[in-house]
């Protein structure tokens, strides 16, 4: 649609020739079909420049009116039994109660509570499903700017088992730091690492299987790096990192074990009441 055609669609008065209602504005027709400026409401997101709230406008009547002049093609060009849709329509309802009907069961059903002794016995039951496709690491990390007074300590406090020392660190981390990383106790794939700390290494298997502490700067930051344990792709990747991917398992079958429930509960009672029959 041209520039200045949609503009003035926009900006036209109460009184304009594009409006089919006195108190609705038309911004756009294909034969007998109208576009209203309240057809419009929600389709740009609060905020949004008025530069590409006018192209994301303009896009969207561009594309209702190819829609439509596709729409009347097909009418013009399909005969009546291949406009029938009252076969798919009902399908498809049908299909969207169900689904309604499941979800407000589970909703109302299923009980959400997986317990570690739950996630602990899938874990052990079918260790072939834990199989790391990347390298994950258990690690701690400061970034410090590069004149900063603390790396030292830092440095220090990285290394301590002395559980006093977390809460210095984190203090001195949170005064100083540009980032940093500090639960060792959570797993991370290797290469989101990689994302925050350059090292730089073509085979990542051998790096972590030599390197414990690192330090390492560039032209405006110094990395302070501590790797506390690792684990290398296709070995058996550890349960504290499979923990949410195991409940979500569990409770998809539940889930499904629910619904299943409770279509042959409804399917045996039908049955006693002889509410059907199968010719």
């Amino acid at each position: 649609m041209n520039r200045s055609l949609f503009l003035l669609l926009l900006l036209a008065t109460a009184c304009s020739t594009f409006f089919k209602k006195k108190t609705e504005r038309v911004l756009a027709r294909v034969y007998d079909d109208y576009l209203y400026e309240s057809d419009l409401k929600g389709i740009v997101a609060p905020g949004t420049l008025p530069k590409d709230s006018l192209l994301i406008t303009q896009g969207f009547i561009d594309n209702w009116v190819r829609q439509r002049l596709v729409i009347q093609q097909a009418v013009k060009n399909l005969t009546a039994s291949q406009m029938d849709f009252t076969k798919q329509l009902e399908n498809y309802k049908n299909s969207l109660t169900i689904y309604a009907y499941e979800n407000e069961l589970v909703r109302q059903k299923l009980d959400t509570l997986i317990t570690d002794e739950e996630t602990q016995n899938y874990y052990d039951a079918n260790p072939q499903n834990f199989l790391l496709k990347d390298n994950i690491v258990q690690v701690q990390y400061v970034k410090l700017p590069l004149k900063s007074t603390v790396s030292k300590q830092i440095k220090k406090l990285l290394n301590s088992v002395d559980p006093n020392d977390k809460n210095k660190l984190a203090d001195l981390c949170e005064k100083n730091a540009a980032d940093y990383f500090l639960d060792g106790e959570n797993w991370l794939l290797f290469n989101d690492l990689l994302k925050q700390i350059p090292i730089k290494t073509y085979n990542q298997e051998e790096y972590l299987k030599n390197h414990r502490d690192l330090e390492y700067q560039d032209s405006m930051y110094v990395y302070l790096v501590r790797f506390k344990d690792f684990k290398i792709k296709e070995g058996i990747s550890p349960l504290s990192f499979e923990k949410q991917r195991i409940h979500d398992i569990l409770l998809n079958k539940r889930k499904i074990e629910l619904i299943s429930r409770m279509q042959e509960d409804l399917f045996s009672s039908a049955q006693k009441k002889n509410v059907f029959e199968i010719y």
